[in-house]
């Protein structure tokens, strides 16, 4: 069954190669053929070829659905009192996740998968087609597999992140829980995930042990990706640059040396604004890396403790707003940079061959987007 979209006012393909190198690949009166679930044709309105169905989008904006590369969903619990105390001034630290991992260990297995589906609902509502989601809050053998396999029920794009802290059974045994995490719990996991993450930072893993998880990992055919630099200036950017990492991700505190190492090894630098937002640290600049030549991204970071937000739109709006983005720069970023961070070239674009993920707006351009901050602009999207 074929599907034409047309009288689409501003058309956001993210292929600049159509439209005079334009970052955006912008075409304007124009219409869109899908056809079993893949974008068939681009152009024109008017030379539009026939199709089985029709759907008239009355000038309003068209652009790829969002490429969310970075969540959290596979959780039980609640860390709002967390939230209240930071915004009363405390400090954040990353310990909170273990207030998350008892939660999640006792929750059931309909209770975790009720609570993926219904952040996966919300996130499709807010124009999200693809969703990468990590585990992270089982820190045991078993618990880390259920998460993936949970996850798995949504998305082909899961996470193995058993390193996300030490547990506090392993408080005194670090080495130990390394040992756990490139052993038996990569053997279980392995086979519902596609990527290996690792959380390099203070509180959590050094250079030394992330690179032996992320080896074992990718040992294991599993591809890589880091948590990394959110804290404070560290190792992690620069060990993705050497591991030659999909994405690095947070980037908050970047050296020059940082950021030339992650241009050169064609790293993406995934933002989290959501981040931020609700721990009120400094934001990175955006600016920086775009005018560096690193390939930037951004993506929620959903998660019930540091951002717990599921909207692409919000964290648009926050990097063009606090991190020095153009909105065509910020949208690219939460598009076509989310699918560079998933190694994917079928999603992110509106070209023949990509798959038919796309978003209709409730406005005439993408601009809208954070030009109108926390409106609802999403009439309607289709996912593949």
């Amino acid at each position: 069954m074929s599907l034409l979209i047309t009288h689409i006012g501003e058309l956001v393909t993210n292929d600049p190669r159509e439209v005079d190198d334009d970052l955006l690949g912008v075409r304007t009166d124009a219409a869109v053929v899908v056809d079993d679930g893949t974008i068939a044709w681009v152009g024109e309105a008017a030379a539009a070829p026939a199709a089985d169905e029709r759907f008239d989008a009355e000038g309003r904006a068209v652009i790829p659905g969002f490429v969310d590369s970075h969540s959290h969903l596979v959780f039980a619990g609640d860390r709002s009192l967390e939230f209240q105390a930071r915004m009363a001034g405390e400090p954040y630290a990353a310990g909170g996740i273990r207030t998350t991992v008892a939660a999640t260990r006792a929750a059931t297995d309909d209770e975790l998968r009720a609570t993926v589906a219904r952040h996966v609902a919300e996130m499709r509502r807010q124009g999200t087609t693809t969703v990468e989601i990590k585990s992270g809050y089982g820190l045991t053998v078993d618990d880390e597999a259920r998460s993936l396999r949970i996850a798995r029920e949504l998305t082909d794009e899961t996470t193995f992140l058993g390193a996300h802290v030490v547990p506090a059974e392993y408080a005194d045994d670090p080495a130990g829980y390394v040992d756990l995490v490139t052993g038996p719990m990569l053997d279980a996991a392995a086979p519902y995930a596609r990527w290996i993450d690792v959380f390099c930072e203070r509180g959590a893993f050094d250079a030394d042990q992330a690179r032996t998880i992320l080896r074992a990992g990718m040992a294991q055919g599993l591809r890589g990706r880091l948590h990394a630099n959110q804290l404070g200036e560290g190792p992690g950017a620069q060990l993705a640059a050497e591991l030659g990492l999909a994405a690095v991700d947070h980037c908050t505190y970047l050296t020059d040396h940082d950021v030339h190492a992650l241009r050169d090894a064609g790293t993406v630098a995934t933002l989290l604004p959501g981040v931020e937002f609700s721990t009120k640290q400094p934001y990175p600049s955006g600016r920086r890396l775009v005018d560096a030549g690193v390939t930037v991204a951004l993506a929620s970071d959903c998660n019930p403790g540091s951002s717990f937000t599921s909207s692409l739109p919000f964290c648009i709006a926050v990097a063009v707003r606090e991190m020095g983005m153009t909105p065509a720069e910020a949208l690219w970023a939460a598009t076509a940079g989310g699918a560079r961070a998933l190694g994917r070239t079928d999603i992110g674009v509106l070209v023949p061959g990509a798959r038919a993920d796309l978003v209709v707006l409730d406005a005439p351009t993408h601009v809208h987007l954070a030009y109108r901050p926390g409106v609802p602009l999403v009439s309607r999207a289709w996912y593949s």
